[in-house]
């Protein structure tokens, strides 16, 4: 029999349906090659595990975390259900050569202790992804002024959305885990305001901090 806290970690865990947006994985995919990141790979809040075979070629063998199995999850690929709430990461350490962790960490209760799992579970000279939405473009920064919230933090994001992280937080963090060759990197691709168009590629190339939807933090685990 579950109890309700299990209840409610499936009914979070469904809201996101586990799928990012192209842009945020094609953007980690991207920093990942520019890095000749190779080996196995781990992805924690894995979702529907569409990041598997976008990483073909670059990678040896994939693991997806997450706290349930959704639909369409690679049958060729491993899969550990965790609650990243309440336990570790259920990996050995100094396990795989790319972790990456896509929308996952404004999910969490404590982002620092889930950023030193994925830190822990990463070889020595690993590559460590992070993504999260990008609370100073000009869409969330209008949020926060208008209505007293980030864009991606609103009332029916709750309890799903739960902490809010600037990309000077995810700097920070990675210092404090003494990540190297650290760097914030932006989707570049950012939804307008009250429609579903997307700013144009130029503007959102010439300004990514604020016309991109989502940031990424690359670092890599020091030697």
């Amino acid at each position: 029999m579950t109890d309700a806290r299990d209840d409610q970690l499936e009914a979070r865990a469904r809201q996101s349906l586990g799928e990012s947006s192209d842009a945020i994985y094609e953007s980690a995919v991207v920093a990942l090659q520019r890095r000749g990141a190779r080996g196995a790979a781990v992805d924690v809040g894995c979702g529907t595990g569409r990041l598997h075979a976008r990483l073909t070629g670059m990678i040896d063998t994939y693991v997806g975390v997450d706290a349930v199995r959704y639909e369409g999850f690679p049958a060729d690929a491993r899969f550990i259900q965790a609650d990243l709430n309440r336990e570790c990461i259920p990996l050995p350490d100094a396990s795989a050569d790319i972790i990456v962790s896509l929308e996952t960490i404004e999910h969490l209760e404590n982002p620092r202790t889930f950023f030193r799992e994925l830190v822990r579970i990463a070889k020595p000279g690993g590559w460590v992804v992070v993504s999260t939405p990008n609370q100073r473009s000009l869409v969330s920064l209008g949020a926060l002024l208008t209505r007293e919230h980030f864009s991606a933090f609103r009332d029916n994001n709750y309890p799903a959305h739960q902490t809010a992280l600037l990309d000077t937080d995810l700097l920070r963090i990675a210092r404090e885990n003494s990540l190297q060759d650290t760097a914030i990197e932006f989707t570049r691709s950012g939804r307008m305001p009250f429609a579903a168009a997307h700013y144009p590629a130029v503007l959102s190339s010439a300004f990514p901090r604020a016309f991109s939807d989502n940031v990424l933090l690359v670092g890599r685990k020091s030697f």
